[in-house]
């Protein structure tokens, strides 16, 4: 089979392999990518795009429902047809964009499957390519969970529910983690009677416990039912609803979401032989530098690295850098990310129990947002703030928000922490009153460095 001959092969057109094929190719060099779905990934056509649409409109239901609380009464009226008729705008809007990019770049889009060959070479629709370099950029899927009838019914993921039009009277999901708890409140405001079915002892298991109290507390504001503990032993749909086993206990439900984690769309690469190694969870083995083997590199989610967009594109950065023989590691940046229920949470750097775990001398500042003049005027006093601090040094550690907007101030510590600030710097600061923000220099002044 005659090979052709490029500059750099892309697999995947994800948040990390998308920027990196169009730089090259805007330097005069011949790039080709393949991609067996629809162009931009995950976040474009089934993550943050879709998702945050619908939240978008979720979320301004619930809050103006909430205005009961400051002597505002309002009658919702939900139109679910044109909410999913928008989200799909939106995500088609960012798609397009996306060929529009490549296209403009001069970058070659070749749409099929592709898999190496043992000699490093790869092939799509009969026809191979090599290149110098090569990256893997082809993300995750949902996770279906190996539970007896499931597969025989039409579930949803978080692939294809962006695609209904009727909401659901009853909606039943599988999975209390981000997507799971963004999703079921969403549905709930909109009008859906939601169940969260989660195995774990508490839903949100991956943060502090008081994290997960106040989300759940919230959430069952807004009617959500969640099981924890909650282990869904069979599911059979009847052709018009479906009949969960749980345990001894039996559920009914309209629709069902399966929220339960991702798995690496690795399995179709056929790597053995190549010198590419996988995990047993089926994630590329990498280097420090993304390095996969001679000549072939692995970014994102298919190289294990946390399933969030920012860190796809900054995996982008990473790699170029080390491409251009610049100095890079895959976590040489602090780690941020945000859960979009209502209230956000906000994260930066380490949690108590991580920076615990890590054997640092920690200290603690927290504050409960019904005591911030701002959320007890706007009515939004549900959460906390946490600042985690070294008490020896001073320096900050890390941040856990859990409030109204929390996603946004966490980026005032995750800047703060990227350059080593301290509990004194923080202190120092003015911030303006009335604001959720002017409580993150009080915080800090109540962390005082060791004196020995």
């Amino acid at each position: 089979m005659k090979v052709e001959r490029a500059d750099l092969l892309v697999i995947g057109t994800g948040q990390g392999g998308v920027p990196l094929a169009a730089d090259f190719a805007a330097e005069g060099k011949r790039v080709v990518v393949f991609e067996r779905e629809d162009l931009g990934g995950s976040c474009v056509n089934w993550g943050c795009t879709p998702s945050k649409a619908f939240l978008g409109a979720a979320h301004a239901a619930g809050r103006a429902r909430l205005g009961t609380s400051l002597g505002i009464n309002c009658t919702v009226e939900v139109r679910f047809d044109k909410v999913m008729e928008r989200v799909r705008e939106v995500r088609d809007r960012w798609n397009s964009g996306v060929a529009d990019k490549l296209s403009d770049a001069g970058v070659e889009i070749v749409r099929g499957e592709a898999s190496f060959r043992k000699d490093g070479t790869v092939e799509a629709n009969g026809q191979a390519y090599g290149a110098p370099v090569t990256v893997i950029d082809t993300g995750s899927r949902p996770t279906v969970p190996p539970i007896d009838g499931l597969a025989d019914g039409p579930y949803l993921t978080d692939h294809d529910i962006w695609d209904i039009d009727s909401l659901p009277r009853r909606l039943a999901i599988i999975g209390g983690g981000y997507v799971g708890l963004e999703l079921g409140q969403a549905f709930a405001r909109l009008g859906s009677k939601v169940t969260i079915l989660e195995q774990a002892e508490r839903i949100l298991a991956t943060e502090a416990s008081d994290v997960a109290d106040v989300l759940r507390e919230s959430l069952e504001r807004d009617g959500v039912t969640i099981m924890e503990k909650a282990i869904v032993d069979s599911a059979a749909h009847d052709g018009d609803k479906w009949l969960l086993q749980v345990g001894s206990e039996k559920y009914e439900a309209d629709a069902l979401l399966v929220a339960a984690g991702r798995t690496p769309n690795t399995d179709a690469l056929n790597v053995d032989g190549t010198g590419i190694e996988l995990d047993d969870d089926g994630f590329v083995k990498i280097d420090p530098h993304f390095k996969a083997t001679r000549g072939v590199y692995a970014i994102g989610e298919a190289a294990g690295q946390p399933a969030f967009t920012h860190v796809a594109w900054e995996d982008y950065r990473r790699l170029k850098t080390i491409l251009e023989e610049g100095v890079r590691r895959r976590d040489d940046r602090i780690l941020g990310y945000a859960v979009f229920t209502d209230p956000q949470v906000g994260r930066a750097g380490l949690s108590k129990q991580q920076a615990e775990g890590r054997g640092y001398p920690v200290g603690i500042a927290e504050m409960a947002l019904s005591d911030m003049a701002r959320a007890v005027e706007w009515g939004h006093s549900l959460g906390f703030y946490r600042l985690v601090f070294n008490i020896e040094s001073g320096r900050l550690l890390g941040a856990e928000l859990v409030g109204h907007e929390a996603a946004e101030i966490v980026h005032v510590l995750l800047d703060l922490i990227e350059q080593g600030g301290t509990a004194e710097q923080l202190g120092s600061w003015q911030h303006i009153h009335p604001t959720y923000a002017e409580n993150l220099p009080t915080l800090a002044r109540q962390i005082k460095p060791s004196d020995g």
